[in-house]
């Protein structure tokens, strides 16, 4: 279903904040919308009924395990394919254009290492949110650094995959990714994604999926350090990220 607003023109730029927010910072529940848009409940609960009908946006059952209290647990709303193409249309449209003037002009090299800058943020961001929250886990630390970039990343737990191994292995998830329509054709995008984090982490790490490939969430497996899988990512060191050549 293709979203085409047909919204009053005084309502579009508040329905627009609504879903660039949810855009930025994940599923919401009206409640956190209210609050971050300092919105009333009632106007909140408007706009999502027209965005909803329109589908940009869709009602999801919140996590099992979220603890609300007492009462029906609020429902959390979430930004379709249609709404996330409403937004990144322009911008994807403009940033393929330069692509492939820099990969005609520069070849796929010069198209590697701008994505490797593009990602910089994940090893200087990295290192601040380590240093400020010592009892994040690594995938708990690169989840707050993806979401402040509008990737709207959490960590999920694994089972065990080896008796004795210390620590059970994480997935790193990204329910939105802005540049994910661009990295479909090049994906350099996600190749520089990944190996940034292996580079922060000093281990290797596998990608999963791929919004970019038509999965629903970007998921990177993240395991335990005490595993060795012969990685080729090797041991970070000081400016790896930023002193590289390509």
């Amino acid at each position: 279903m293709e979203f085409v607003p047909t919204l009053p023109q005084g309502d579009q730029p508040t329905r627009e904040r609504v879903v660039r927010s949810i855009l930025v910072s994940g599923p919401s529940t009206a409640a956190d919308l209210a609050v971050r848009l300092d919105l009333t409940p009632a106007a909140v609960r408007r706009h999502l009924d027209h965005l909803l009908a329109e589908g940009a946006l869709e009602a999801r059952e919140p996590r099992p395990s979220a603890s609300r209290g007492r009462g029906r647990p609020a429902k959390v709303f979430a930004i379709t394919e249609a709404g996330r193409e409403h937004f990144d249309q322009q911008y994807d449209a403009l940033a393929v254009q330069a692509l492939r003037y820099l990969s005609e002009t520069g070849g796929d090299d010069a198209v590697m290492e701008f994505a490797r800058r593009r990602v910089a943020f994940i090893e200087r961001d990295y290192d601040a949110v380590t240093a400020a929250h010592p009892d994040l886990t690594p995938a708990e630390a690169l989840a707050r650094v993806f979401s402040s970039e509008g990737y709207a990343a959490s960590v999920r737990s694994l089972p065990l995959l080896e008796v004795g191994v210390d620590g059970a292995p994480e997935q790193l998830c990204q329910q939105h990714c802005p540049v994910s329509h661009v990295a479909h054709e090049f994906p350099q995008l996600c190749e520089a994604e990944t190996e940034a984090i292996g580079l922060v982490l000093g281990r290797h790490v596998q990608r999963l999926a791929t919004i970019a490939h038509g999965d629903g969430v970007c998921t990177t497996c993240i395991p335990h350090s005490s595993v060795s899988t012969g990685s080729t990512s090797g041991t970070r060191s000081p400016g790896s990220t930023s002193e590289r050549k390509s």
